[in-house]
């Protein structure tokens, strides 16, 4: 009963709290309870795991390497270290071009604030104390550095991170920027930051050969822009830790890689002979007032090295944008960025003219060489004055007419009509295959910029007129470089050689040097053609039109030129110009003047240019160490012999170095290295007495070739005109007996003779003849 009293009581209580029915009791079971909205949660934790895990595998694999790099490019600051740009330096070791440590300021503006505490002295909120601090490193940038104030403080204002002040200041003023900060306390946001700047010790002087380098020392004209490459080097770098605010954090993981310096440049220019070049080459063009300026070229012939290379007006290449002509000055503001850059140009290089009469070199070079004329053929060409082509009327240049001619007095003459009647003979396809072997098609291959190629007719358009211009140097157009390059072809026994502007690379790290070789490019001429244009090339100078060309004590050939304007391009004016080797036996120089539309009464080429290069050779013919040709004899006998040293079994070089200092001159006829051949002969011998600058020829095994000429007739010659018509012919003259003129010599007139022979003579004053 008890039982049964205890369940009724439950059930009672059951229905009272509205719990579960009695009946249902036995289906409750005792298992844990997993309701559907658990299940839900639980299938979105396991979900957002497996997204987690993806984006893990992305961001871990994927974009694990941009990541880094941003996080490393975050926390560190790369400070580059810019290299020293190379020197540029003349033949002779003088720099020409070198760079200076300088520094650029910059600032980071969001960085400039002021404190509290400086705030809080002003008596002032902190925009306002900012606002007058900016003021004041405003004026102070523009004091030290004499800015513009008003444009230093819209910087100093700037949202951006960072603004460059000024560039590549000196010592000095840097000194006092720091002492300034130092004194107002301020230094946040201030860059001093290390640079170089270009220097030219000698201001002008190559300015057109060197060229300039921009603000952040690229090269922009001459040897600085083509050689960039090499001058400019490779920068360095610090790398270093920042913290949170960017401040750097001193760490034993710091890098430094050094910056490598720019290799130095040896040019083949040498800057006593560019000094002298341009000094006479201003001389002219001011004198003769010369509207377009001018060029003065002078080259080695056997080596291709251009010596000088002068062109005017000129700048100066520390201010390179400051122009020192008048006439550029009067107008430069109002000239057009195309009319500026012609301040910069190198016209020798990059300009092309009309060369004129020069060119007439050249087409009787290919006349010899083709076996259409000699050089001394008589009553060869007729010169009426004009020549008629096509029922057009070609004048000669002067009024006069030449009447019948050689080649050789065509070219005394500067005879038109003689060649054009030469041009007519040799032929349109003959002529162009000449020039295509000159390198008049294509251009000189300097190592400058702008190098420039000539502009001819179409073979297959020129018709007889034109046939006839260009037969005497006209209607066609060449750089002043192209045609020194062609005569230096003929002077150089043909040999046509690539001009050379770099010689040396030097590595400054390494000392290093790279050296580069003179390039022969091809055998243009035969020797013989060029022994024949020298010799008429002299007569140009002694008996034609070139005589002001003349240099006292050495034989030189030149060739006059004169161009005149097309009938629509009178504004141009005439070229004048001068064209000359020195010395004509063994030629070490070539030069050629080109002025531009001479004012003066006289404006042919013999007459304003031909002095030009008298006046720079009688200077550095000396200059180079170039002997006299002239033979110093004695009339009053054999007083100042030398005798003739031994040389055989010398390398060429030496027997060449030991003749000199000896006081004589040397030829050879040796191919290869000078300084292993050995000399195995010489001709005269060791021992034989000889007047100063006399010939002494060498030869050795591997060329052992001998030359004759023929005796030339000295009778009723003095001693000195005998002495020099021998050398002329490379022979050596010895007196025998006597004062006064020749009467007798061995061997005779006509006779062939190895080079080198000494003729023997006897001398009688004029009474006793």
């Amino acid at each position: 009963m008890k039982k049964i009293t205890n369940i009724n009581n439950y059930k009672k209580k059951q229905q009272k709290s509205k719990a579960i029915p009695i009946s249902k009791l036995d289906t409750i079971k005792t298992t844990p309870i997993i309701s559907n909205h658990i299940r839900v949660f639980m299938i979105a934790i396991f979900l957002l795991l497996v997204a987690l895990i993806v984006r893990l595998f992305f961001l871990q694999f994927v974009q694990g390497a941009s990541l880094k790099e941003m996080a490393y490019n975050q926390q560190t600051v790369n400070r580059l270290i810019s290299p020293k740009r190379g020197n540029i330096l003349d033949t002779t070791g003088k720099t020409l071009a070198t760079s200076a440590s300088v520094d650029t300021v910059s600032i980071n503006p969001t960085k400039i604030k002021a404190s509290s505490k400086e705030a809080k002295a002003l008596n002032v909120s902190i925009e306002e104390a900012t606002k007058l601090k900016k003021e004041k490193l405003a004026k102070a940038f523009s004091e030290i550095f004499e800015l513009n104030y008003d444009e230093v403080l819209e910087k100093v204002n700037s949202t951006s991170s960072v603004q460059t002040i000024i560039k590549k200041v000196e010592k000095d003023k840097i000194d006092k920027l720091e002492t300034w900060m130092k004194e107002n306390n301020i230094s946040a946001g201030i860059n001093i930051d290390e640079d170089t700047k270009r220097y030219y010790p000698y201001n002008n002087l190559a300015s057109h050969v060197i060229g300039f380098c921009g603000d952040d020392n690229q090269g922009l004209y001459g040897i600085e822009q083509k050689w960039d490459t090499y001058l400019t080097g490779t920068p360095g770098k610090i790398v270093t830790s920042t913290d949170v605010n960017k401040d750097e954090i001193s760490d034993k993981n710091q890098q430094y890689i050094e910056a490598e310096n720019g290799s130095d440049i040896v040019l083949s220019i040498d800057a006593n002979i560019q000094l002298i070049a341009e000094k006479y080459l201003k001389q002219a063009v001011e004198e003769n007032n010369c509207a377009r300026g001018g060029n003065v070229i002078i080259m080695n012939p056997n080596t291709g090295d251009i010596l000088a290379l002068a062109n005017y007006p000129d700048y100066n290449l520390n201010t390179p944008f400051t122009p020192t002509y008048s006439v550029w000055q009067e107008n430069w503001e109002s000239y057009t960025s195309e009319q500026k850059a012609q301040m910069w140009r190198n016209t020798s290089v990059s300009s092309t003219y009309e060369p004129g009469s020069t060119f007439k070199l050249v087409n009787a070079a290919i006349a010899l060489e083709e076996n259409i004329t000699s050089t001394d053929i008589s009553n060869d060409f007729t010169c009426t004055g004009a020549e008629v082509v096509s029922g057009q009327t070609i004048r000669c240049w002067t009024s006069g007419a030449h009447g019948k001619q050689s080649l050789r007095n065509v070219l005394e003459n500067s005879c038109n009509p003689g060649m054009i009647q030469l041009g007519q003979r040799i032929g349109v396809p003959t002529l162009y295959k000449y020039y295509n072997a000159f390198d008049f098609f294509t251009n000189s291959g300097v190592d400058l910029p702008g190098d420039q190629k000539g502009i001819f007719f179409d073979q297959n358009k020129i018709l007889p007129v034109e046939l006839a211009t260009v037969s005497f140097g006209q209607r066609f157009n060449i750089t002043p470089l192209q045609l020194i390059k062609s005569i230096s072809a003929i002077a150089n026994d043909g040999v046509m050689m690539k001009p050379r502007i770099v010689k040396q690379l030097i590595n400054t790290k390494t000392n290093t040097i790279t050296n580069i070789e003179p390039v022969e490019i091809r055998q243009v001429i035969s020797k013989e053609t060029s022994e024949k244009m020298r010799s008429m090339m002299e007569s140009v100078v002694t008996d034609g039109t070139g005589s002001n060309g003349s240099v006292k004590g050495y034989s030189v050939g030149g060739k006059t030129g004169t161009s005149e304007p097309t009938q629509n391009n009178k504004e141009q004016g005439y070229v004048a110009s001068f064209v000359a080797i020195a010395p004509v036996e063994n030629p070490e120089v070539v030069i050629l003047a080109v002025l531009y539309a001479p004012q003066s009464k006289d404006y042919h080429g013999g007459t304003v240019a031909g002095p030009v290069v008298s006046n720079i050779l009688t200077e550095i013919l000396p200059y180079l160490g170039i002997p006299s040709d002239k033979v110093n004899v004695n009339n009053k006998g054999n007083n100042n012999l030398i005798t003739v040293p031994n040389v055989t079994n010398k390398t060429v070089t030496e027997a060449q170095n030991v003749l000199k200092r000896a006081g004589f001159r040397c030829d050879f006829n040796v191919t290869g290295n000078k300084n292993q051949i050995l000399v195995t002969d010489q001709v005269p011998p060791a021992g034989t007495k000889l007047f100063s600058n006399s010939i002494i020829m060498l030869y050795s095994a591997e060329n052992n070739v001998r030359t004759s000429t023929t005796v030339p007739n000295l009778t009723g010659m003095t001693t000195s005109q005998a002495a020099n018509s021998l050398a002329a012919k490379k022979l050596n003259v010895s007196i025998v007996e006597g004062t006064g003129k020749v009467v007798s010599q061995e061997p005779a007139f006509g006779e062939s003779v190895e080079e080198g022979t000494v003729v023997k003579i006897i001398l009688k004053e004029d009474d006793e003849n």
